[in-house]
């Protein structure tokens, strides 16, 4: 099962690695991985997301909890939550596929960030499987010469918050 886990932990060298470690030494692969600070710059907030069963996902929560640096860890997948992730594509335009190219990005709301003769460098934001569609679609389209996705960012959805101990 697909899992999202939010980790405010302090802004400090080292912290994500140990998050990461915690992680790859049990054999989980993370999927995604987003970490920035928060509106206090004493504390980033690292999303990540991976998959695996619910107990054994918990018992890895239980475990990075316990990292000195960890304040606050939660699974967002057992809440209401919503997600959207970032994606940059640079395609190749020839042969009259421009049109096409700009339909495309119209589609999911997204921008043209830069175009050359032969280049157009894209931006869309969205769930991870309408940037999965995205992709499928702009790749029938134009050829893909590069891609970067910004990995999940999540929050749960009302007055669920993810905050700082008292």
């Amino acid at each position: 099962m697909r899992h999202i886990i939010s980790i405010l932990l302090q802004n400090e060298a080292g912290a994500l690695a140990r998050v990461a470690v915690m992680f790859s030494a049990r054999g989980y692969n993370i999927d995604s991985l987003s970490v920035a600070p928060t509106h206090d710059s004493t504390v980033s907030r690292l999303t990540l997301v991976t998959t695996g069963s619910d107990e054994v996902i918990h018992q890895i929560i239980q475990q990075t909890r316990k990292l000195v640096d960890v304040i606050e860890i939660v699974d967002l997948s057992s809440f209401d939550h919503l997600e959207c992730e970032l994606v940059m594509v640079k395609v190749e335009v020839l042969n009259g596929s421009a049109r096409e190219v700009v339909e495309c990005v119209r589609r999911y709301r997204g921008w043209i960030l830069d175009e050359t003769e032969n280049t157009r460098l894209l931006q869309i934001s969205g769930s991870q499987p309408e940037i999965d569609t995205f992709i499928a679609d702009i790749s029938a389209t134009a050829r893909i010469l590069e891609l970067v996705r910004s990995g999940v960012a999540s929050l749960a959805r009302g007055q669920q918050v993810l905050s700082l101990p008292n």
